[in-house]
């Protein structure tokens, strides 16, 4: 079991391979970012605690879903003892159940690599939604039995496989504090969003 309690970028890794359920979709997640609360400027809670990011001051091991650019629907998952800000932000991850669902929210445009690469499809991929701000993180020991739905009401996150390696670079699309080596992903996975080596 993960240990939210821990700050983010201690979170972030054991993150990798994990799978995130939600309803009829299942991902395993492939890439993330830290951000560090009222340390780090890049962190919505940079500045404090307002109404927009008061999920991230805890308590931790919950959803945090925010609006950017106003269309798309990006999670992190809550991090740090509660009253510390802290969160994971899902960068991209791998649909394992539910592709039916996430075409429908998707399109058929995209690859299946693409259809949850970059947090707004990730977002787009789980039904993401702003009502879901502040959404208890259940974590299971078992498997998922991926023919078994689970209620649109909930999200659930397994362990998954322990990942072999992992690399740690800059976070992207971001312009403050953008240098800070708290971007972790699978190499060489086409669910990455680049650069992926």
């Amino acid at each position: 079991m993960i240990d939210f309690n821990q700050p983010a970028d201690i979170v972030a890794p054991q993150l990798l391979g994990a799978v995130l359920r939600h309803g009829p979709v299942a991902v395993q997640l492939t890439e993330v970012e830290a951000y560090l609360g009222e340390a780090d400027p890049a962190s919505h809670a940079y500045k404090g605690l307002t109404p927009r990011c008061a999920t991230m001051f805890g308590p931790p091991s919950h959803l945090y879903v925010y609006a950017s650019y106003g269309i798309h629907r990006a999670g992190n998952l809550v991090c740090s003892p509660d009253g510390t800000a802290g969160g994971v932000l899902l960068r991209g991850a791998r649909v394992l159940a539910g592709m039916d669902v996430v075409r429908e929210r998707r399109g058929t445009k995209p690859v299946d690599e693409a259809l949850a690469r970059g947090p707004g499809n990730l977002g787009s991929a789980m039904g993401f939604d702003l009502n879901l701000n502040g959404l208890e993180v259940g974590q299971v020991e078992e498997p998922f039995d991926l023919d078994q739905p689970v209620s649109d009401n909930a999200l659930y996150l397994h362990e998954g496989v322990s990942v072999p390696e992992f690399r740690v670079g800059p976070r992207i699309g971001i312009t403050k504090n953008a240098d800070a080596p708290l971007r972790f992903w699978i190499p060489g996975d086409k669910t990455v969003t680049t650069p992926r080596r």
